[in-house]
């Protein structure tokens, strides 16, 4: 375990910098008077940026060989661009400018740490969940932790803050060691007739329409939150919620594994995101039901990711380990997350809550047709 140890780190630090962006980002430019379409394209800024970068950065780690190397000259990048933010005047056409830089980076060094640190667990891939959970650990500090500093300091205070929280990971890049890339071997099974499998491409519009959902939680769920009467701290303790419930899921993820079919944890993800999504709709202010809603983040993001990245092991080849975990966050998290996010903007102010919200969970539902029919292993 001490040769993860660094990687634990590096997660712990790259998800407290998303404890604390997530959740109050889009509260801090509320602040700014931007308008509910220009918060839905600076947020999906960081979802857009993973469909190109992931690619481009992977292929020059893989040129070069020095996975390390990019992982700190990105982390530098990204902080050097928040701190411009820091800077200059908060116009909606800087902040565009800024945003889209700090992504573009910020978007290359985590696909490089989970290939090396799937890699460093390819024994026992049950391990994996046992270093990731450190990001949801340090993801729920800074989640509860921000809610009362920007308390007491004020959201103008917030992109210092997240600067602050960049130079940690760059702190924790530096110290992460070189791993080697696995050599590449040669395989009679091409990657495009990979992608032609059926169970494949069911797997990636499950992946897509799971993320396709997410994207107005994360542009308009602590908007929705503050018009419901939550405060800041709450905020972030409905925030914390969520991750504490992931957390659980990831250490005891091993034994999950083992006890159930990938395919029916992928079902049972969708499945838990319609309720979740349903909850949020037409209940979000209710105290009671929001922490439920939150609760159900362990199935729909912590057992959906973790499901995800065993089905991409499994189905394949190891010399395309990486260019499936690429897809996967292209898919996902690049088009599906950055089209939710999109639409939910668009839509914000015609129907609000109830809206962008019931539309996630209706594409949750559509996910859990599509994965009762493309999936069919999940019955064995």
């Amino acid at each position: 375990m001490s040769s993860l140890l660094p990687f634990a780190t590096y997660y712990f630090c790259y998800f407290a910098y998303g404890g604390l962006f997530n959740p109050f980002w889009g509260l801090y430019l509320d602040s700014l008077s931007f308008s509910p379409w220009q918060i839905s394209l600076l947020i999906a800024l960081s979802t857009m940026a993973r469909i190109v970068a992931p690619g481009f950065w992977g292929w020059l780690a893989d040129r070069l060989q020095r996975r390390r190397a990019i992982i700190v000259g990105t982390s530098l990048a990204a902080a050097l661009g928040f701190l411009l933010i820091c800077l200059h005047a908060k116009t909606f056409v800087w902040v565009f400018f800024c945003l889209a830089l700090v992504h573009f980076f910020w978007a290359a060094s985590l696909p490089l740490v989970e290939a090396s640190t799937a890699h460093l667990t390819r024994a026992e891939p049950g391990r994996y969940s046992r270093v990731r959970v450190w990001g949801s650990i340090g993801y729920l500090i800074l989640a509860v932790a921000g809610g009362y500093l920007l308390d007491w300091l004020r959201l103008a205070s917030l992109p210092w803050l997240a600067f602050a929280l960049l130079c940690a990971v760059l702190w924790s890049a530096w110290r992460l060691p070189e791993v080697a890339a696995p050599a590449r071997a040669k395989s009679r099974t091409s990657l495009w007739h990979t992608l032609s499998q059926p169970p494949v491409r069911t797997l990636f519009a499950c992946c897509f329409l799971m993320a396709f959902a997410f994207g107005p939680y994360y542009t308009f769920y602590s908007i929705g939150l503050k018009q419901a009467g939550f405060g800041k701290s709450a905020v972030g303790w409905l925030w914390a919620v969520g991750v504490m419930a992931e957390i659980g899921v990831f250490w005891f993820m091993p034994r999950i594994m083992r006890a159930v079919a990938l395919e029916r944890l992928m079902l049972l993800s969708l499945a838990a995101a319609v309720l979740r999504f349903g909850v949020m709709a037409f209940a979000i202010g209710n105290p009671v039901l929001a922490v439920l809603a939150q609760a159900l983040h362990a199935p729909t993001f912590a057992m959906h990711h973790a499901a995800s990245i065993g089905l991409i092991h499994r189905h394949f080849a190891q010399e395309h380990h990486a260019k499936g975990q690429g897809l996967y966050v292209i898919f996902s998290f690049g088009i599906g997350g950055s089209l939710g996010g999109l639409l939910a903007g668009a839509l914000w102010t015609h129907g609000g809550v109830p809206l962008v919200f019931g539309l996630s969970a209706a594409v949750a539902l559509v996910g859990v047709a599509v994965c009762t029919q493309g999936l069919r292993p999940f019955r064995a």
